[in-house]
């Protein structure tokens, strides 16, 4: 994305497809958000009812559906960050999916060999251009669905500032969260 917000160039690349480099640096970027300070720097809000909330809960659980797999959709999320978001100079999205085995725990509380229910999510990070094509440490993001109790939870969002100083409130406006 340019500095104006304007898609410069797009490309989904499947993590197989990747240098060893390559890779290490999109799982680098990847866990920033996720694993986060929890009430820090990845803060959970649920979703509203507002049409812009809905609209975009409804393009983010369609690009999970279909795995990243339709640009169209991935653009028109571009797009949509791209209107709102305000910067100085160029940037990256990254979007990921992902899925995690939850694994079933006994009475007991010990962990089964079977898993309970398989958490799909995307993480979503928005990342400074250090140079072409070479994204820097994220600024902000969001993973979608929360995880919650050991289960999906499709009414909230954890968003994710990197700084408390320099935050983005556009990626709350973008959600549809304020």
């Amino acid at each position: 994305m340019d500095a104006e917000g304007f898609v410069d160039q797009s490309f989904n690349v499947h993590f197989g497809k990747l240098s060893p480099a390559e890779t290490e640096q999109m799982l680098t970027i990847a866990k920033a958000v996720p694993f986060a300070e929890t009430n820090r720097a990845l803060k959970e809000y649920p979703f509203d009812k507002t049409q812009e909330s809905i609209k975009i809960r409804q393009l983010l659980t369609v690009l999970i559906q279909c795995g990243l797999k339709n640009d169209a959709l991935l653009m028109n999320l571009y797009e949509i960050i791209g209107e709102t978001y305000q910067t100085e100079s160029d940037y990256a999205i990254l979007v990921f999916q992902g899925n995690y085995d939850i694994p079933r725990k006994g009475t007991d509380k010990a962990e089964q060999w079977e898993s309970e229910e398989v958490y799909q999510f995307l993480i979503l990070a928005v990342c400074p251009q250090i140079e072409p094509n070479v994204p820097g440490e994220p600024e902000c993001g969001f993973l979608y669905p929360s995880f919650s109790g050991r289960s999906a939870d499709i009414d909230h969002i954890a968003v994710y500032q990197s700084s408390i100083e320099s935050t983005h409130p556009e990626m709350l406006e973008i959600l549809g969260l304020n």
